[in-house]
């Protein structure tokens, strides 16, 4: 496959990672930065062209003509829409993916009645342009906010086959009922006709593949897929977590921060801290339910104020790094239960994980996760990079029949797994089965939740989800 790629930051570079070391990708970055595209271009064997993505001229360079994808990946979305338009008009490339950051391309033109998810239709500003997918950093991130603040406990809530299941990560701390006692005792404590299926514990760095007999120790981080009607009740009885109405301020008042207090400001108690003046006005103007304050978020004498020591969260989601960790760590200092810091450096993101701050997000990973299931083979629907990158959690939709595919007709323990790939749950229809039942015969169309521990086997993965060529004929 021919793909094109513009944008050679953190995205496009990561992406081009991934594709670069796909077998039969013949993968072109441009870019306008040279510097950029020499670090690339050093590091991978792909080509790099300098230039202007949305100019035909540099994309006919590129060889757009014979392209079979397109991933617009630049920070600029003009740049993105109008090089789709030209992918769609004038090289007739199949797949056009832009990646969109201004929430006006993504909600003008969609039709409310079916909300931004349903079935992933595109806006008419954005079938414009004619490209065929999109990618919405800001959209992503609040969602993955607003599944976090909904179980503080949780580190990750990941949702997978329509929000039928969800893959929490939570860590187990002093106190918490399920340290020193067993897997198998912890799953006899769920009511009758709730279930969970533990697929991952990491003591410190290391993986610890679950059995019945593990014990969990202090520090533990737990992976486990649970039905989403019942997670509430899960959490309640291995971390004694119960959903109240949390208190909780805001860092930022940008896109993030007024979508995610839209959200939540019927559910929590809610306080935003925007430096902008004239942006504060705006947000008091546009949310119901929520006090503005215009102010510093590393301001002391505001977080003492506004009794920081009482909140429940403290969420920094400004665009800058270093006002994000400063705030939050200060926040956490001076009393705030848990906090919840956005941060693009990667190199931040792994120093920060686990330490004071309790939940670091990075918004380059959720993005990456989500460009990385349109470019995955077989029929991907979801890709969630775990452990910085190092692990994912992907669910897979298997389609054919006994003759046509190596998983449909067969019960779950003939399939020679990949070493390090664990089945988390199977979706049937309204059906959500654990993945410990290895009973099951699956069918086709069955949604199949992944926990990968080793990315190197996913190339066996994916040739393992692929139909062979009799399905088509």
């Amino acid at each position: 496959m021919k793909i094109l790629i513009l944008g050679s930051g953190q995205v496009g570079s990561t992406i081009a990672q991934e594709l670069a070391a796909m077998p039969n990708h013949d993968v072109t970055i441009i870019d306008t930065d040279e510097a950029a595209l020499r670090n690339t271009g050093s590091r991978l064997d792909v080509q790099t062209i300098v230039g202007n993505g949305s100019s035909p001229m540099i994309l006919e360079q590129a060889g757009a003509a014979d392209t079979d994808m397109l991933l617009a990946l630049t920070r600029n979305d003009e740049t993105n829409l109008v090089a789709c338009k030209l992918a769609a008009e004038l090289f007739n490339i199949p797949q056009r993916i832009a990646r969109v950051r201004s929430v006006d391309y993504l909600e003008y033109g969609q039709d409310e009645s079916k909300g931004l998810d349903a079935d992933k239709s595109l806006s008419d500003s954005l079938n414009a342009f004619a490209i065929t997918d999109s990618i919405h950093p800001e959209h992503l991130v609040t969602e993955h906010l607003v599944g976090l603040l909904n179980y503080v406990r949780a580190l990750q809530v990941l949702p997978f086959a329509n929000d039928k299941v969800r893959l929490v990560v939570a860590q187990a701390k002093a106190g918490d009922g399920i340290i020193g006692k067993t897997i198998e005792t912890l799953v006899a404590l769920l009511p009758e006709n709730t279930d969970c299926q533990i697929c991952s514990i990491y003591r410190g760095n290391r993986l610890i593949v679950p059995q019945s007999d593990t014990v969990i120790q202090e520090g533990d981080e737990i992976g486990f897929a649970v039905e989403a009607q019942s997670m509430a009740t899960v959490m309640y009885v291995l971390f004694h977590y119960k959903q109240s109405n949390h208190r909780l301020i805001i860092a930022g008042g940008g896109n993030i921060g007024y979508r995610l207090a839209k959200r939540l400001e019927d559910k929590f108690n809610i306080k935003i801290i925007e430096s902008n003046a004239a942006r504060a006005e705006w947000l008091a103007e546009n949310l119901d339910n929520t006090l503005v304050l215009h102010g510093s978020a590393s301001d002391e004498d505001l977080l003492k104020t506004e009794y920081i020591d009482e909140i429940d969260v403290f969420c920094a989601i400004t665009n800058d790094d270093e006002n994000n960790i400063m705030s939050s760590l200060l926040a956490k200092n001076l009393g705030a239960k848990r906090a919840i810091s956005i941060i693009n450096r990667s190199r931040y993101v792994d120093l920060l994980t686990g330490n004071q701050i309790d939940i670091v997000v990075s918004p380059h990973q959720i993005t990456i996760g989500s460009v990385l299931s349109h470019v995955r083979r077989g029929d991907i629907a979801a890709v969630y990079p775990l452990r910085r990158g190092t692990a994912e959690a992907i669910e897979a939709v298997v389609h054919g029949d006994r003759h046509t595919s190596s998983l449909v007709g067969r019960r779950v323990d003939e399939v020679k797994w990949p070493a390090g790939c664990h089945i988390a749950a199977i979706v049937r229809g309204d059906e959500v089965i654990m993945g410990r039942d290895h009973s099951q015969i699956l069918q086709d169309g069955d949604h199949i939740v992944f926990f990968v521990s080793r990315r190197r086997v996913l190339r066996e993965l994916e040739k393992l989800i692929q139909v062979k060529m009799g399905f088509f004929g």
